[in-house]
């Protein structure tokens, strides 16, 4: 940053009564927003032909919706330039087809995050990071798209701390949680082709996440071993809340690398850790979760009053309990640096056997 006086005059003293303005009327994540007037919001409804009240995300249980316009002015205090705009709309677009963000979950005490991949030309033409430091800071677009979305929650829909939002600790995801795919960098088809679209298509996966766990496997060149591993750490008994979690796996380039060259696809590595992501049963007793609640299938000690047995109880092998329901509960994608042998592990809401949530980018 220089320090010379090589910016136009302004009024900084009006510029920070502004921001502060926001701020005393709770219109933000804590951090500044950007000051929005009407001829700036104009820039952004510019880069779309839909309709500024059209209706892009309802949650019934507060009766409260978000309109394009909404999200204008959201994403623009946000930080976002205009022509970001574009993604925040394929970002709700997205999220609209989760089911569980209309159902209150970001009002939840486990403190969920919105996150927001994506894929395809736009990421080049906006500056959106795929490689080094991809789930940390330095990315303006990034930064600003992630963080679209939350202060969209948090005035639109009033999901403030302390408020509507119950979070017991919540996720650092909660400021900002956007990245993209480096489709340049991976040995398979991009996720959104994997997934029905064509490779010029640009689109935004969103996903509903609680914690993310580094993985670190450096040496290995087995891809039975970097599997396992990879399985170990889905199966762990902290993530289980329902009977089976589901989980997206971000492979760093290496990692995703070292897969292929053996001659693994997706869905071997997706197979392989459906089959070894499985606890025993006396490792869930020993947690209190080798049962499950008859209300809301949240894992619970046998001897609780609405204990019943699990799915797995009644098979052939009712000592293994599998930790995911089918191979399909696993996502995959590649991001990051290509330059050592470390992956995510990113837990996730789903989807369990259902297709992701994926959007393409229109206007664009």
């Amino acid at each position: 940053m220089s320090t010379k006086l090589d910016t136009p005059a302004v009024d900084a003293a009006a510029i920070r009564a502004a921001m502060e303005h926001y701020a005393r009327n709770g219109w933000t994540d804590g951090l500044p927003v950007v000051p929005v007037t009407e001829s700036y919001l104009a820039e952004f409804l510019a880069t779309t032909g839909r309709d500024p009240d059209e209706v892009l995300f309802v949650m019934p249980h507060l009766n409260r919706k978000l309109t394009v316009r909404l999200a204008a002015i959201n994403a623009a205090l946000a930080g976002c330039l205009p022509e970001y705009f574009p993604v925040v709309l394929a970002g709700w677009d997205a999220l609209a087809k989760e089911p569980y963000p209309k159902k209150g979950i970001w009002q939840s005490t486990t403190g969920t995050a919105p996150l927001l991949m994506v894929n395809g030309p736009i990421r080049d033409r906006i500056g959106l990071n795929s490689k080094g430091n991809v789930f940390g800071s330095g990315f303006r677009a990034n930064a600003t798209i992630g963080r679209a979305i939350r202060l969209t929650a948090i005035n639109v829909f009033g999901v403030r701390p302390h408020q509507l939002d119950q979070a017991t600790q919540a996720t650092f995801g909660k400021y900002s949680a956007c990245i993209a795919e480096n489709e340049e960098d991976s040995p398979w088809e991009p996720f959104h082709v994997e997934h029905g679209l064509d490779a010029e298509t640009s689109a935004v996966t969103g996903l509903t996440i609680r914690s993310c766990m580094h993985i670190e496997a450096r040496h290995t060149r087995i891809p039975e071993q970097l599997g396992r591993d990879l399985a170990d750490s889905v199966r762990r008994t902290g993530a289980l809340i329902h009977e089976t979690t589901s989980v997206l796996i971000v492979l760093g380039p290496e990692h995703a690398k070292m897969f292929a060259s053996c001659g693994w696809s997706k869905q071997d590595v997706r197979r392989f850790v459906y089959e070894n992501a499985v606890n025993t049963r006396e490792e869930l007793k020993a947690v209190g979760k080798d049962a499950i609640s008859r209300l809301s299938r949240w894992r619970l000690p046998s001897d609780h009053p609405d204990a019943i047995p699990d799915t797995a109880s009644a098979s052939e092998t009712p000592e293994r309990v599998p930790a995911l329901n089918s191979p399909e509960a696993i996502l995959i994608a590649v991001a990051g640096a290509n330059n050592a042998g470390v992956s995510t592990i990113i837990e996730t809401f789903g989807p369990r056997g259902d297709a992701p949530s994926i959007a393409p980018v229109r206007d664009v």
